[in-house]
């Protein structure tokens, strides 16, 4: 019997398991800096949103320092966005959801975080009714 083929199995379990086990590398310098001056901004965001045209709601539970939201939509039932994301271009806060649910295919939400009143401003593609809304969102303080 060659003895080889099992050497060679032993080796692999052995230095297998004891790479797996190697402390994770760090995250570099540049993406924490980027990670902790992104997630304060974003994090104004979070909350629940009243569309004051109609009673819509966006709700904001999360936000990751890429900007991806964990966020829905209510009208008055829930709905999934196919796509959330904030992004930042200088000092403002840009948002834009799209909704694929039935009725909606591909209807999107492109707005604008105003800091000083503590809105969402912008506009409603309603690619269905091939209309398009400007819209206000206010936070839900209650």
């Amino acid at each position: 019997m060659n003895p080889i083929p099992f050497v060679m199995l032993c080796l692999s379990l052995i230095v297998n398991p004891a790479l797996a086990q190697q402390p994770s590398q760090q995250p570099s310098a540049t993406t924490a800096a980027r990670q902790s001056s992104a997630e304060p901004a974003f994090d104004r965001l979070l909350g629940r949103w009243v569309r004051l045209q109609g009673g819509y709601v966006i709700t904001i539970r999360a936000v990751d320092a890429d900007g991806k939201l964990d966020a829905s939509y209510a009208n008055p039932r829930p709905l999934p966005f196919h796509v959330a994301v904030a992004s930042r271009d200088g000092n403002a806060l840009k948002l834009l959801f799209e909704l694929r649910a039935a009725g909606y295919n591909g209807s999107t939400y492109t707005l604008n975080y105003d800091a000083a009143n503590d809105r969402l401003n912008g506009v409603f593609d309603q690619v269905v009714a091939k209309q398009k809304f400007d819209v206000v969102f206010a936070r839900d303080k209650s």
